[in-house]
């Protein structure tokens, strides 16, 4: 059963024990309550502190949605897929496998050297790695974005999708560890809208806070549009094109991982149908009777029978997860293992000499660029999935042997 926030303007249901959250984190949660058009706020197990909304939240608002508690990484998301090899397949030695997936895929900052022709991403046999449907529309609907965009920000847009990002966005080569097909292989994925998510974000983040509606907000992070006004209406044009762009940035990105993921082994390679879900994002539901904006800000849907993923952390596997549907928690569950600790604790506290020995069965970079990754920043993935037992069942627990970071 979940506890409940006290002290909260309307309901605020939370799968972890409150007394284990930092103060920060629940003045968060009381804020995002305390706003007029809040209908309820439910809180994931890994749960921390964010940016105006506390990550790991589900916050739902009647006619309003507020932009900063989105974020600037519109659509951010995970996606994976079994592949038809086993862990045996696999070559001993994983540094070619992880240079060629690095030189498929910009990280960091960068970009591809042109746009991905995503017609030829295709496997051996031909057939495409990535569904053609859709692009000239998806495209013709940026130029009509509200945020202004000019060239420059045009072309960097085309080539950052199918690219990778910094941070705690990654790629993985995972084996299965248990349940109905131990050993099988994995490529998993994650990552968000890059820098044109980030650019539409930060301008309507702006026009929201000179808005005269959202003076003496507890928290002027948390400032909204409204349904019905124009701002609304620009607002969400641009926020479901950006979520689209991260969901087609991970299609294209997974197309190459198969292409270099292929190359390595050299073999001919099967794929299930991909995996894949948002969990920065804003859709349309109901719940409680109610038709509310549903923000999900570092958390995934888990309605019944939807397929999900619920990462740890670089050394500690992931878990593969089938929802519940559970009404209490507005059908959602945690995106991850959620921060313990800030990146700037991270790099304090620990060493080079710990990220190796946390890493120590992992291909992966090991030096002071990803030290604020290394897996004693985050919280037990084991003891988040207990605590969220009633919001999802798990179809797969998975470990990464190889891990690309920007």
């Amino acid at each position: 059963m979940p506890f409940t926030l006290p002290g909260a303007r309307v309901p605020v249901l939370m799968w972890t024990d409150p007394d284990t959250v930092e103060p920060a984190a629940l003045q968060q949660l009381r804020n995002i309550a305390a706003l007029p058009w809040a209908v309820g706020v439910r809180v994931m197990p890994d749960v921390h502190v964010g940016k105006g909304a506390t990550v790991g939240s589900v916050i739902a608002l009647r006619d309003a949605i507020s932009p900063a508690a989105v974020g600037v990484d519109i659509g951010c998301g995970m996606s994976a897929v079994r592949t038809s090899l086993r862990a045996g397949d696999l070559p001993d030695d994983l540094r070619r496998m992880r240079g060629l997936i690095e030189r498929a895929i910009p990280t960091g900052y960068h970009g591809h050297d042109k746009p991905v022709d995503t017609n030829k991403l295709r496997d051996p046999g031909g057939k495409p790695l990535v569904d053609e449907r859709g692009w000239p529309d998806f495209w013709r609907r940026f130029e009509d974005v509200h945020a202004p965009v000019d060239g420059k920000l045009s072309r960097r847009a085309a080539s950052q999708l199918g690219t990778l990002g910094g941070g705690n966005h990654f790629i993985e080569v995972c084996v299965q560890n248990g349940g109905d097909d131990p050993g099988r292989v994995w490529l998993m994925l994650h990552s968000g809208s890059r820098n044109i998510g980030k650019m539409l974000a930060e301008h309507h983040t702006h026009a929201a806070g000179k808005l005269a509606h959202n003076v003496g907000l507890p928290d002027r992070d948390l400032a909204v549009f409204l349904a019905g006004t124009p701002e609304m209406d620009a607002y969400a044009d641009d926020l479901f094109w950006a979520q689209e762009y991260a969901r087609r940035n991970r299609a294209v990105m997974m197309g190459l991982l198969k292409q270099a993921f292929g190359a390595a082994v050299g073999a001919r390679v099967r794929y299930d149908d991909t995996i894949s879900c948002h969990h920065n994002y804003v859709a349309r539901e109901r719940h409680d009777g109610q038709d509310v904006l549903v923000t999900r800000k570092g958390a995934i849907r888990a309605g019944d029978g939807d397929l999900g993923i619920i990462p740890g952390s670089m050394g500690t596997g992931s878990y593969i997860v089938r929802g519940r549907g559970n009404p209490d928690s507005y059908h959602s569950a945690s995106h991850g293992a959620g921060r313990r600790m800030s990146r700037a604790a991270a790099k304090r506290r620990y060493t080079l000499a710990d990220l190796e020995s946390q890493t120590s069965r992992v291909e992966c970079r090991k030096d002071v660029g990803v030290l604020d990754e290394i897996p004693s920043a985050y919280k037990d993935i084991d003891e988040v999935m207990r605590q969220q037992a009633d919001l999802v069942d798990v179809v797969a627990h998975i470990e990464q042997v190889l891990c690309v970071k920007g």
